[in-house]
Order: structure tokens, then sequence, then C-alpha cells
């Protein structure tokens, strides 16, 4: 019997988690040798946000490929710091279920991800650290440093949801929120980025809340969608834009939203419907079709803002909407394709990307030109 949690490799994994962290450290300095603390700040914060979109897009890769309990244990694997060091017991699970959660390629790529994350915990790590340093060197001036400390309590918290996810043997809820918490360190890595070089984009104040209100819809969608993907309810519907050949199939939505459940259970221990899966999908479905005309809508009026880079935040829209409609399609008509599946979270990860992008450049204030002296005016004049 495996523990389900053992800190006997934490020191090991943390020792990890800084040598691979060194590296992106070490080019930030490197590259910006000579630069002010804001400017490594900054590129350090950019290499960050690549790092957690990597890490989203690792972590979708590691949950649809049934890798999530590759390691029964957390953080190590079976109380070691690596797979190499639990052969033996991988060895054994194997050979008892062949094609159960336990092999040796899902051991590695669970690992993997956890050790990424490390990394991007140790990244985060140290932007809050020099947040509040360059905070004090530049006597309050520059982006708050309080940012930086959110980040770090969300990606403590992440990592939290991620040893639920294991130890509660892949609850859909706890699953689902994962993704959400991961998805938050990307937004909360994008406010920061672009608060070091202000680029207004200037939108009205009616435009603005729609931006708002379209990350909400969007939120809301891709919380669905990781809801769909947790309870394995994709391949409900294999047909498009009918599903079961019905436009309205047998759905049970009362067991489809109950959210305190094990996987693949009723709240009362019962196998989850059929019915409940396919209501599932089908909200999901149809919730994309409200999402996909928000984003039209979003960026005709962007398009139509007067304002170069707000047309900029229109196409990127418009393409990531198309991304997701292509993706999203051939997960249900090819039989959800791990390729698409994948693609479909990097998508949903861009959207979250731009649209965090916009709402902090529309909050941001144009930087006033400096007052000409009357004698700077009059030499200008003669």
């Amino acid at each position: 019997m495996t523990d389900l949690v053992d800190w006997s490799p934490v020191l090991h994994l943390a020792l990890l988690g800084v040598v691979l962290a060194a590296g992106p450290l070490t080019w930030v300095w490197s590259r910006h040798r000579g630069g002010s603390s804001a400017q490594r700040l900054r590129a350090l914060t950019l290499l960050t946000l690549f790092f957690t979109f990597d890490l989203i897009v690792i972590g979708a890769t590691t949950r649809l490929t049934d890798s999530g309990l590759g390691c029964p244990d957390w953080p190590g694997c079976y109380g070691s710091a690596s797979p190499l060091g639990a052969r033996e017991e991988i060895h054994a699970a194997q050979t008892a279920m062949p094609t159960g959660p336990v092999t040796h390629g899902k051991a590695w790529m669970e690992m993997v991800h956890r050790y990424f994350a490390m990394a991007v915990g140790v990244l985060i790590t140290v932007i809050a650290a020099m947040s509040w340093r360059a905070r004090r060197r530049e006597h309050g001036q520059g982006p708050s440093p309080w940012w930086a400390t959110l980040t770090l309590v969300a990606v403590c918290l992440q990592g939290a949801f991620g040893a639920l996810t294991v130890t509660m043997k892949l609850y859909p809820a706890i699953v689902t929120l994962h993704l959400l918490f991961g998805l938050g360190l990307l937004a909360l890595l994008a406010v920061q980025a672009e608060a070091f070089v202000p680029r207004p984009v200037r939108l009205s104040r009616t435009l603005q809340w729609g931006v708002v209100a379209v990350a909400v819809l969007s939120v809301v969608q891709i919380a669905l969608g990781g809801w769909v993907s947790t309870n394995y309810a994709v391949l409900a519907c294999r047909d498009f834009p009918t599903c079961q050949g019905s436009w309205w199939p047998t759905m049970d939505f009362g067991h489809a939203f109950t959210f305190r459940r094990e996987l693949g259970e009723t709240a009362s221990g019962g196998y989850l419907p059929f019915a409940a899966l396919t209501a599932i999908h089908m909200t999901h479905r149809l919730m994309a079709v409200v999402v996909l005309l928000a984003l039209g809508l979003l960026a005709w009026r962007l398009a139509a803002s007067g304002d170069a880079s707000a047309r900029r935040f229109a196409g990127g829209l418009l393409g990531v909407a198309a991304w997701q409609l292509a993706s999203g399609l051939s997960n249900v008509v090819l039989g959800w394709p791990i390729l698409a599946a994948v693609a479909h979270t990097a998508g949903a990860a861009m959207l979250v990307l731009l649209l965090s992008r916009l709402i902090a450049r529309s909050l941001q204030r144009p930087v006033a030109a400096p007052a000409a002296s009357p004698h700077g005016t009059a030499a200008a004049m003669a």
C-alpha cells in the first residue's frame, strides 16, 4: 500500500526545481547584465509567462494521456525523486495492469509535469523577491510588488490543488480547479508584464465593460470545457451539429453538475449515467456558440474603435476563436485525438492571455508629455 503523501523526496525535488530554474535565471541575467533591475524583472516575468503557458500545455498532455496517476503518491514517485528510483514499483504495477494508470511512460509524463511546475514556482518566487527589492530601490516607482506577491500565493495554491489531484484520485472538481488556477497564473503574469511598459489601448467605458463581460463568459466556457475533459464527456456526442443523431438528446443535468462526487460516480456512489455526460457535453457546446458570437462582436467593436492596438487585438481574438472552433470540432468528429485536445487547451490559454493583456492595457493611462518651459517654447519659435 503506497502512502498518498510521502515527504521523503521533497528536499531532492526542491533542489531539482532550483537547478531547472537556474538556466532561465542565468539567461536573463547574462542578457541584461548592463540593464536596470526593472529591465531584468520584466524579462524574467515574460520568460516565466512563456514557461507557464508551456506548463498548462504539459498539464493538458498529462491529463489527456491518463498520466495523472502515473505516480500514485505526491510529491515524488513511490517515495523517490524520479521514476528511476521507483523502477521496481512501477514495473510491478505495470505488470499487474499493463494498460492501467501506472506505467513507466505515464510515470515520466507525470513527473516531468511536476518538475516543470517546481521550476515555474521557483521563478515566481524570485520575481516576488525582486519586485519588493526594486520597489525599495526605486522609492515606490514601477509596478506594484503586490501583483507578484499575489502570483506567489496563487502558485502555492496551484501546487496544493496539484497534490489534491493525485491524492483524491482525479476528483473532477479538483482537476477542473487545477486547470483554472493555472490559467489564473497566466493572467496574473500577463498583467504584470504589461505594467512595465505602458502601452494603453484607448477604449470607451462601454467597450471596456464589454471586454470584461467577454472575459467572464470565456472563463465560464473554459470551466465547462475543463468539466467536459475531467469527466471524459467529449465522446458523449460523436456527431455535429447534432448529438447522437438528435438536436436535443436525452440529458441528465442534475447528475451532470453535481460537483461533490468521485470520477464516474454520482453523489450517492452509483455509476454516473450516460445522459449526464451528454448534458455536460451539450452545455459546453451551446455555451461555445454564445462565446464565439461574443468574441465576434467584441472583435468588430475593437476594429471600429479607431485605435491601432485595439485592431490588432481584434485580429488576435478572431484567430483564437477560429482555432478553438477548429480544434473543438476535431475533438468531436475525429474521436478526441490528443493533438486536437491539447490544441484546444492551448487555445483557451491563448484566449486568457489576450483578454488579460487587453484589460490591462485598457486600464492604463496615457503617459503625459512633459510640459515645455516658456524659455524652451520661445527658443523653438525663434
